[in-house]
């Protein structure tokens, strides 16, 4: 039972950064139409630029800091980039943050190098926060979930109650009668992809020392974000969470297990040889096949329903 409490945890916790990542992606398409495809590598500079202020000024300095300079990049990517292309429609849109990615992951390995960077989890936030006869959940992980809870208010907050969020929700349906009232639109749409940038930043800071900085990180979440994004339906915040706790928990409880079909058959008499055509497949283990796991459950949801779990958009 503790096993399966403390798995539980680690899985939420995992969902949770996944929803720190996509939720950024998820509020620009929704606000500004656009599939950003540079998302995850403002996840691995928001890791690489907080590792740098933890080694200069520690690590609570850089878990400010650093979300705030890629929010500024990424400011400065919209007004003088992809603002640009946008009069060439989403195909401009999609090249650009295409080929804007790879240029970022050379740059990382210009400055920073090709491998990975020590990064570690800060002394005050390492070990065990409880145990459960043999297991045991970390601190860190308690501290990641209350960071991605506290970004999830602060979100809705910002949407539902303050002037800034009426406008940007506004301006989504009807630009050209919110420009009309004064509003600066373009400004807005630049404050909302720094702000995904910057959201994003916020998750590397995180998960950076969690799991590992180098430059191949933003290519092991890139398809991930965009699966929960399609999986939780375009455009919809509360989908996007949705999917990023399904998959964080399914993906976590599968790479935990060991035990294959093939082997839970046995145990009740029903056993499979070597020589059966169905041998290959029940012998694997959820562990091994955990990491496709999340590609079977989109390709599911999207055959019963098209629009993704709690989508308005067609995918």
């Amino acid at each position: 039972m503790e096993y399966l409490v403390v798995t539980l945890l680690n899985g939420v916790s995992y969902g949770l950064l996944l929803f720190m990542l996509s939720s950024g992606l998820t509020l620009v398409f929704g606000m500004m139409g656009v599939l950003n495809f540079t998302h995850a590598s403002f996840y691995m500079l928001g890791a690489y630029i907080a590792y740098t202020i933890s080694v200069l000024a520690g690590f609570w300095f850089g878990l400010f800091v650093a979300p705030l300079l890629v929010g500024t990049i990424g400011a400065l990517i919209e007004r003088y980039g992809l603002r640009l292309v946008h009069r060439q429609g989403h195909v401009g849109e999609l090249l650009f943050t295409f080929g804007l990615a790879y240029i970022i992951v050379e740059v990382v390995q210009v400055i920073w190098g090709r491998l990975a960077v020590p990064y570690a989890i800060p002394k005050e936030l390492s070990g065990p926060l409880f145990t459960l006869y043999s297991a045991s959940f970390s601190v860190y992980r308690g501290f990641m979930m209350g960071v991605a809870l506290l970004m999830l208010t602060a979100i809705f907050a910002v949407l539902k109650f303050t002037r800034v969020g009426l406008v940007i929700q506004a301006a989504l349906s009807h630009p050209d009668a919110v420009e009309a009232l004064g509003h600066n639109v373009p400004r807005y749409f630049m404050f909302v992809f720094g702000g995904g940038a910057a959201l994003a930043g916020l998750a590397g800071v995180i998960g950076g020392n969690a799991f590992l900085t180098d430059p191949a990180m933003a290519a092991a979440v890139g398809t991930i974000v965009f699966v929960i994004v399609v999986l939780g339906g375009l455009g919809s915040l509360a989908g996007a969470l949705t999917a990023s706790l399904l998959i964080g928990v399914l993906q976590t409880g599968a790479a935990s297990t060991d035990i294959s079909l093939a082997a839970l058959l046995g145990r009740v008499g029903l056993h499979i040889g070597a020589d059966s055509p169905a041998y290959a497949l029940a012998s694997l283990t959820p562990a091994e096949v955990a990491p496709i796991l999340p590609y079977l459950l989109m390709m599911i949801v999207l055959i019963v329903r098209p629009k993704g779990l709690m989508g308005t958009r067609e995918t």
